[in-house]
C-alpha cells in the first residue's frame, strides 16, 4: 500500500511518540487500524476526548480519505458539553455527517443506522468506573455490531484506575445503564480489556458475538502512574485528574442529600451540604449554573463540607474505594435528615441493596469490606482472562 504524505506524516508523529517511552493510547498507532478502514463505509464512536495531539480523529481521517458516513455520540454529546443525564439530540457535523445519539430517546444502535456500515471505530476516554455510561455505550455498540454483522475496532485508552479492582459487585436485579454487567464499581481494566470480556462472556443479547478488534496502548503499564490529567476531559464534571481519580468514591454522593460540588469550580474534588453542621465542616461552597450544571443541587444555598483537592486523604482513592467520605457525612448528618440521606439512585449506584443498610446500621469499615471479598475474587478470575496489559 503506498502511503500518501498527510499518512507518513502521522505515522512519525506515532513514531516519535511511542519512542519517548510514554503511555500512548491505541488511536496513535495508526498502522494497525488504518487498512482495515480504506475504502470502506465507516462509522465513529467519539466524543471530545477522540483526539490524536490537538486534532479530532474525526477530521485526521477525514484529511486521509476515509470515508465517515456517521458518527454516533454518548452521554454529554459529540461536544461534551451536555449535563450528566441530559438529553442529547442528533445532530449534523460540518452540515454533511450525521451525529446519531446513543443517549437520548435510544440507547441503542438502530439497525436503520447501521445497514451501510462496513467497520466501526470506537475512540472514548473512560475513567474505569461502573457508573460511568461509556461501557453501557460500548455494550450496545457490540450489540448493534453483532446482530449487522459490522466489525467494531476499538481503540483502547489510558485508564488511572485500572491496577485496582474494588467495591461491591453489581447484583442482576439492579442492572441499569449506571450498570450493565455484575462487576465491581473499579473493575481495574482499560476500555479495550472491557469489551473483551463483554465478547468473551457472553453478556451480548441472544449470545451474540462481536467482530471485535482491540488497538492496544503502547509502552503501557497498568501499575504506572498518569501523571497527566486528561484533555479534554472525559465529561463535564472530571476536569482534574485529581477529580477523575475520587469519582469511584465521591459519585456514591449521587445517591444521598450531600452535592458533589456540581454548580462549583471544583465537582468531585469536594462535598458538603446545607444541613452539615460548619463547626464538624468547616468548608463551604456556593453550587451555582456554570459549565457542566444548569440546576446544581442545592443551588445558591450555602454548602457546608469538605475539600479534597489538595488533601492527603485522596491518596485513599488511587488504591481503594474510599467509603470513610460516606459513612463520616452520614454520621455527621443530623438525626432529621437521615431518613431521606439515601434517594432511590443509590441502589443502583452500589449494585446492591446491602451497602446502604450497612452504614445506616452502623457496620465497621472493615466488615463492610470483608462483605464484598467472595463476589470480588470470583470477579477477578473473570477478569484475569480478557487482561492485554501487565
Amino acid at each position: 500500500m503506498k502511503l500518501d504524505k498527510s499518512i507518513l506524516t502521522l505515522l512519525m508523529i506515532t513514531f516519535v511518540y511511542a519512542g519517548s517511552f510514554a503511555q500512548v493510547p491505541g488511536v496513535y498507532d495508526l498502522n494497525n487500524y488504518f487498512p482495515f478502514l480504506k475504502n470502506q463505509n465507516v462509522g465513529l464512536v467519539v466524543n471530545q476526548t477522540s483526539v490524536l495531539d490537538d486534532v479530532h480523529l474525526l477530521d485526521t481521517l477525514i484529511s486521509l480519505g476515509v470515508n465517515i458516513v456517521s458518527i454516533f455520540s454518548p452521554e454529554h454529546g459529540f461536544s461534551g458539553t451536555l449535563n450528566a443525564g441530559e438529553y442529547v439530540n442528533d445532530s449534523i457535523y460540518n452540515q454533511s455527517i450525521p451525529i446519531i445519539s446513543l443517549y437520548g430517546k435510544n440507547k441503542k444502535l438502530k439497525d436503520r443506522d447501521l445497514h451501510n456500515l462496513d467497520v466501526i471505530l470506537f475512540d472514548i476516554q473512560d475513567v474505569g468506573v461502573r457508573f460511568y455510561t461509556y461501557i453501557s455505550t460500548l455494550h450496545y455498540v457490540m450489540e448493534g455490531c453483532a446482530k449487522n454483522n459490522i466489525k467494531l475496532i476499538v481503540l483502547d485508552r489510558l485508564n488511572p484506575h485500572a491496577h485496582y479492582v474494588d467495591g461491591p459487585v453489581l447484583k442482576k436485579e439492579y442492572f441499569s445503564f449506571v450498570g450493565m454487567h455484575s462487576v465491581p464499581i473499579v473493575y481495574g481494566m482499560t476500555i479495550g480489556e472491557y469489551a473483551l470480556m463483554i465478547n468473551g462472556e457472553g453478556w451480548l443479547i441472544d449470545n451474540l458475538f462481536c467482530d471485535l478488534s482491540v488497538v492496544k496502548n503502547s509502552s503501557y503499564s497498568r501499575y504506572s502512574a498518569i501523571d497527566y490529567d486528561f484533555l479534554p476531559p472525559p465529561s463535564p464534571n472530571l476536569r482534574t485528574m485529581n477529580a477523575v481519580l475520587l469519582y469511584p468514591s465521591l459519585c456514591l454522593f449521587e445517591g444521598t442529600l450531600i452535592s458533589v460540588g456540581r454548580g462549583s469550580e471544583t465537582p468531585f474534588e469536594i462535598f458538603g451540604a446545607p444541613f452539615l453542621n460548619q463547626e464538624v465542616f468547616s468548608f463551604s461552597f456556593l453550587p451555582q449554573p456554570n459549565f457542566g450544571s444548569n440546576d446544581p443541587k442545592y443551588n445558591n444555598k450555602l454548602c457546608y463540607g469538605r475539600s479534597l483537592k489538595s488533601n492527603a486523604d485522596t491518596c485513599l482513592s488511587v488504591d481503594l474505594l474510599n467509603l470513610n467520605y460516606l459513612i463520616y457525612a452520614y454520621q455527621n448528618t443530623p438525626d432529621n435528615y437521615k431518613s431521606t440521606f439515601f434517594n432511590s439512585f443509590f441502589n443502583k449506584l452500589a449494585g446492591n441493596n446491602e451497602l446502604k443498610q450497612q452504614i445506616v446500621n452502623g457496620l465497621d469499615l472493615l466488615s463492610i469490606r470483608r462483605s464484598w471479598e467472595s463476589d470480588l475474587k470470583e470477579f477477578k478470575a473473570i477478569r484475569s482472562k480478557y487482561l492485554l496489559y501487565d
